[in-house]
């Protein structure tokens, strides 16, 4: 009896989320139609992808991880950045953070499903995953880190689904979220976080023969760097809901973010320039990697044009960041936090990947960049994390406002 009640609960629950959902003003709909053709788009460039191979990107056997895997070892990072949030609001019960962190949990949920998909479509033969599966398939725990970064990011994504899937039913059905069930459960989200990304910079610092990649800094570069782009990330979305939305958001909690980013960035930056310093003071035969990242090789460099872009954007916004007169500015600190993103993104992205594969075993430097189809692949990923967020935060933002409640609840 007790089980069948829930279970009614849990349905009035999903149909008062579907009825939020389909229900909104014009702008809210001119939102969804562009993620949507955005999302049709990438299905099409997908489908043709499938249908003529991966030999309609720019990978080829000299550079085999391009964009996608680019943007899934970003994204992880976008996922981990929770913790900024969960620590002060869970762990020392901080209430200006605490009344916004199921946002930047969202914004977990939506970012793993997006590496889900990256690293799907980088497959040329994606019907062959459930090799991966544990007991149907043959996953080569403990061996692979791969199966280990399948797992971590499994793991993190249903701590998060549940955790704010269960605080938004109670919070529906006017009761408070059960403390002794959540609070382990968060708490383990901790180290769970700071692991995604651990075991991701793994994948790449166990190849011998990428000596770019090959060095134990790249764990704590990786970390670093999600404390940048992350907190930014949800700093804007901060800033954009507390235009669009109903859902309060102190300017406190958005303040001491923005200092949080400006440690963070500094750390990154601590960590960026001892790289440099191991490859420029005492060159190695290696060093070709790093040269090839900053100046370029044999006439190829527009990866040193990404790389000096990434630099100059994360010093402002360290700037902008460490400055109390610029970062209480709201406009400023906005323009710091696109600069962090952004800066983030291309160095992890193409600044990471590139020149660990070029130039190749052989020799020889293929100047790779993503093409088009590449391009529209991952908009469309994109935009499905933007959309599936979207849904989570207009159901959030009903609840949390009493806007969607039980019928016969307490507000």
């Amino acid at each position: 009896m007790k089980y069948a009640k829930l279970f009614i609960h849990f349905f009035h629950f999903v149909r008062g989320s579907l009825r939020v959902v389909t229900r909104g003003d014009a702008a809210y709909f001119s939102w969804m139609a562009l993620l949507g053709v955005i999302i049709a788009i990438g299905a099409y460039a997908y489908g043709n992808q499938m249908m003529n191979g991966l030999v309609t990107t720019n990978m080829r056997d000299q550079v085999s991880w391009g964009f996608y895997i680019g943007n899934f070892a970003f994204l992880v990072g976008i996922a981990a950045a929770a913790v900024v949030l969960v620590v002060p609001a869970y762990v020392y019960d901080w209430g200006p953070i605490r009344d916004v962190v199921l946002i930047g949990e969202l914004l977990s949920v939506a970012a793993i499903i997006m590496c889900m998909l990256f690293v799907t479509v980088d497959v040329g033969r994606p019907e062959f995953l459930w090799h991966l599966m544990p007991i149907v398939g043959t996953p080569n725990f403990p061996h692979s880190l791969l199966t280990w970064d399948i797992l971590v990011l499994n793991i993190y994504f249903l701590i998060n689904w549940f955790v704010v899937t269960h605080i938004l039913f109670m919070a529906f059905t006017g009761r408070h979220y059960n403390t002794k069930l959540v609070l382990p459960i968060i708490f383990l989200s901790i180290p769970f976080a700071i692991g995604i990304h651990t075991v991701t910079a793994f994948l790449f610092m166990s190849v011998p023969s990428r000596a770019f990649w090959h060095t134990a800094i790249l764990a704590p570069r990786f970390i670093a760097g999600a404390f940048c782009s992350g907190p930014a990330l949800i700093l804007l979305i901060f800033m954009v809901l507390r235009r669009v939305g109903k859902m309060p958001i102190s300017s406190v909690a958005i303040q001491k973010v923005g200092e949080l980013l400006a440690y963070a960035m500094a750390a990154n930056l601590f960590l960026v320039g001892s790289e440099a310093f191991i490859d420029f003071y005492a060159e190695t035969q290696h060093s070709i990697h790093a040269q090839f990242q900053w100046f370029g090789i044999h006439g190829q460099a527009s990866i040193a044009v990404f790389t000096w872009t990434a630099l100059v954007l994360n010093i402002l916004a360290f700037f902008i960041f460490i400055m109390p007169v610029l970062r209480t500015n709201q406009v400023i600190l906005a323009v710091g936090c696109v600069f962090s993103f952004c800066g983030v993104f291309i160095e992890k992205g193409m600044g990471l990947l590139l020149p660990g594969l070029t130039p190749d075993a052989l020799g020889e430097v293929y100047s790779y960049l993503p093409s088009s189809n590449e391009v529209m692949v991952g908009a469309g990923i994109w935009a499905v994390g933007a959309l599936l967020f979207t849904l989570m935060v207009k159901v959030a933002q009903a609840i949390t406002t009493g806007e969607l409640r039980e019928e016969g609840s307490s507000a």
